[in-house]
């Protein structure tokens, strides 16, 4: 009955996935929302049987506007009371701006900048009550900087960033820390979603999920505000600062492009 309970969006693969079942093994009830509701009683189970903990359900699509007044609801109705939340919900659109699709990017401008926020802001009250909590937003290194062929996705991540690094500085010392979660490419199916296999970015070698969440865990178990996993990501995320911005955009495109 004492046990804490995390709210984790984005949870049927992925990150998502691989956070869950850290939670679980610390011995967290927890809320799953996804899309696909197979997948998510079929996780529910898995971790249910693996960690003994109670995990409920919610099959909401975060990329439409009432997603999460509805999420909250049913919290309400439920009398579950959320200790952290993890907005790890998110997809990419690749293309030319001009060429992509602009319901795709007002989708996921919803998901990844909006219901982000708006979930935020819904369910930090109960945690500051409390005096105790924790915020992890999935971000990305392409929060760092502009992104040519992915222009507004990498805009969208340099808000979450911004948000959290921001809202982290106005909860401290109130028991309740923000941590934002910045990992370079990886692989869980992100790619294939934003269409996206052949581009340089995920050429070679690249994180697989379940290291990034383990990473990402531990920040946020200390009250990092900013986890960048791998030495690579950081280096490279730091060199933006000093490296000329016109540059930086050639060079981001250049990297973006398909892999010859």
């Amino acid at each position: 009955m004492n046990r804490k309970t995390a709210l984790i969006t984005g949870s049927s693969s992925g990150i998502g996935y691989e956070l869950s079942h850290l939670f679980g093994r610390d011995g967290y009830d927890l809320v799953l929302v996804a899309r696909s509701k197979d997948a998510l009683e079929r996780i529910a189970a898995e971790l249910e049987g693996a960690h003994g903990i109670a995990v409920q359900v919610i099959v909401k699509d975060l990329s439409e506007a009432s997603a999460v007044e509805e999420i909250c609801r049913t919290l309400k109705d439920s009398s579950i009371e959320i200790d952290v939340l993890v907005n790890n919900a998110g997809y990419g659109v690749y293309g030319e701006f001009l060429e992509t699709d602009e319901t795709k990017e007002m989708r996921m401008m919803q998901l990844n900048m909006l219901s982000l926020t708006q979930l935020t802001k819904k369910l930090l009250p109960s945690m500051l009550a409390k005096g105790n909590g924790k915020v992890l937003n999935v971000a990305s290194t392409a929060a760092f900087q502009p992104g040519p062929s992915m222009a507004v996705y990498y805009a969208t991540k340099a808000f979450v960033l911004s948000f959290s690094e921001a809202i982290a500085e106005e909860l401290s010392g109130r028991g309740v820390t923000v941590t934002a979660l910045c990992p370079g490419p990886t692989a869980s199916g992100f790619q294939i979603n934003a269409k996206m296999e052949k581009s340089k970015l995920f050429r070679g070698k690249v994180m697989d999920a379940k290291t990034v969440a383990e990473i990402g865990y531990a920040a946020m178990g200390k009250g990092k505000r900013v986890s960048i996993p791998g030495v690579k990501n950081c280096i490279l995320a730091q060199a933006v600062r000093i490296t000329p911005r016109t540059l930086v955009t050639k060079i981001v495109k250049s990297m973006s492009a398909a892999a010859k």
